[in-house]
């Protein structure tokens, strides 16, 4: 692929993103595609098999976005505690993060392609399990490090701990009432201070 042609694959993927992000699949359609990227339905389809691949690639593309910017706020600092913090100090900001990509690309995409779409439905799943390993690796990286102590194995926190913090997002969503968020990241601020058995 030449480099121009690398340069409107990417060009349409990051335009018609958020699009499929805000709208679903299914209420995605062509013309809003084309009006978007200013390109033609067979410009659009010389770079992409069908709507389902380029719909993939757009999930793809806010997917990595989302999971770039959790390794930087949990990498900011060598301490797995402070990582942990970082990460839930991102969320108390999530709504303004995602606000560029039409909102939460795990409720958005996830929730509207579980009876639409099992290809997009499986890349959602598979994004919440990356982002539960990379929370459950902080914890694990803290209790070897012996910067804290938890009674579940690491996984099984992270787990609860994402389920929690995605349900802020979700309410915070269905409300348009950001409250729902920060109240939650609040809570999980305390929770978290309480079951972490820190020994320093």
């Amino acid at each position: 692929m030449s480099g121009k042609a690398e340069r409107t694959t990417q060009f349409i993927i990051e335009t018609v993103a958020p699009i499929f992000n805000k709208h679903g699949y299914i209420g995605t359609s062509m013309s809003q595609l084309t009006q978007a990227t200013g390109l033609t339905k067979g410009a659009i389809y010389g770079n992409f098999e069908n709507k389902l691949a380029l719909a993939l690639a757009a999930f793809e593309y806010n997917s990595q976005l989302l999971l770039s910017e959790l390794d930087r706020v949990s990498n900011d600092d060598p301490k797995a505690v402070n990582q942990l913090f970082g990460l839930l100090h991102f969320y108390r900001h999530y709504d303004a993060f995602t606000m560029p990509m039409g909102g939460c690309p795990l409720v958005n995409v996830g929730v509207d392609a579980q009876n639409n779409n099992s290809e997009l439905a499986k890349a959602a799943k598979q994004t919440v399990k990356e982002i539960e390993t990379r929370i459950a690796g902080i914890l694990d990286r803290g209790v070897k490090g012996n910067e804290f102590h938890i009674l579940l194995p690491p996984l099984q926190f992270a787990k609860q701990f994402f389920t929690i913090l995605q349900g802020g997002v979700v309410m915070a969503t269905l409300t348009r009432d950001r409250k729902y968020l920060i109240n939650t990241v609040s809570y999980l601020e305390h929770l978290t201070k309480k079951e972490l058995r820190m020994t320093s």
